[in-house]
């Protein structure tokens, strides 16, 4: 039955895993190619990924430039990027599309503290579900005679510890995206 307990640590591990990539989509001061990571192309009639479409490179601090493999496929990407909610503006320079990403306001750096608090507060309710429905599964088992009472206590207590160092490593990852998000 400690296997409930290890597929629970498995689980709240994607959930950090989640948590860390959706942090990586949050804007910081610097360019970083992570922030196209929700970009979708028409590819052909097809939604297609802004990652599979290109290369994405980071020649400055505050510019990312994207290559797209189908050079006839420039113009979408572009589009695409117009689109999106990053609120940027891309020149296109031969087969190379630049953007220049504008200095953070101190608002918009609050706006995105705010986001990033919200998803690491997704992440957390994550594993807070994890842990009810491991927790049901074990008081389930005791109750059906499928472990005595003790083991069943003994695996609660490990559940709560993996919970709480789970929970514990998203606060940190909040705590260092924060710092990240206000520095100037």
């Amino acid at each position: 039955m400690a296997t409930l307990v290890d597929h629970a640590t498995e689980q709240m591990n994607k959930t950090v895993e989640s948590t860390k990539e959706n942090f990586a989509g949050i804007r910081t001061g610097r360019a970083n190619p992570a922030l196209l990571n929700g970009i979708v192309v028409d590819y052909y009639g097809a939604p297609t990924p802004l990652k599979q479409m290109a290369t994405i490179g980071v020649p400055e601090p505050r510019t990312l430039a994207i290559t797209p493999f189908d050079v006839s496929q420039a113009h979408a990407v572009e589009k695409a990027l117009r689109d999106s909610d990053l609120g940027v503006n891309p020149n296109r320079d031969g087969n190379v599309i630049r953007i220049t990403l504008p200095e953070l306001t101190e608002d918009r750096r609050k706006e995105y503290v705010k986001l990033a608090k919200g998803k690491a507060e997704d992440g957390k309710v994550a594993v807070r579900n994890i842990r009810r429905k491991t927790k049901e599964a074990i008081d389930k088992a005791v109750k059906d005679g499928d472990m005595g009472e003790d083991e069943g206590k003994r695996l609660q207590n490990d559940l709560e510890k993996v919970t709480k160092k789970v929970s514990d490593e998203i606060d940190s990852l909040f705590a260092t995206k924060e710092k990240e998000i206000l520095e100037v």
